[in-house]
């Protein structure tokens, strides 16, 4: 009888973890996302898109921001002039966006009052979404803008 050092036996449960997902497809098509995360300035944006940030053309979908000021504390849709805007992936500077979504204040997760919307992609493609805002109601950030890239099927 022989005894595995810990390294192999480390390596050995690698190995076995890689040929159990490679065996079962179905793992493989199930997507886990974590959220994305973009800071400009002093504002942070927590950004899902569901479902499970896989969207299909023609269908709806929804986006939402957790916006945080430096520290997390929330800033909902009420303290923020926000914008959204969608553009095709390789968009110029200065070009008009495929559609300005309105946004409203919804509760997400452990978010309430935070910016989101329901977009209806037009086609498969690689989209680029662009939030931006500055403060108001006595709110207190620099004006920010973030942008997120999404694949839609």
């Amino acid at each position: 009888m022989f005894r595995l050092s810990n390294k192999s036996k480390i390596l050995g449960l690698l190995v076995f973890c890689g040929l159990v997902v490679l065996a079962a497809p179905q793992f493989n098509s199930m997507a886990v996302f974590a959220h994305e995360v973009e800071v400009s300035g002093d504002v942070a944006a927590t950004f899902h898109l569901e479902p499970n940030h896989n969207p299909r053309a023609g269908e709806p979908a929804k986006v939402w921001f957790a916006l945080t000021f430096r520290g997390g504390k929330i800033i909902p849709l009420e303290q923020c002039n926000c914008k959204l805007a969608v553009y095709p992936k390789n968009h110029k500077k200065g070009d008009k966006p495929l559609m300005d979504p309105p946004l409203k204040a919804i509760s997400a997760e452990k978010y309430q009052g935070i910016p989101g919307a329901d977009i209806v992609f037009p086609k498969a493609g690689i989209y680029e979404l662009e939030l931006s805002g500055t403060a108001k109601n006595g709110a207190n950030f620099k004006p920010f803008a973030l942008n997120y890239t999404v694949t839609v099927r």
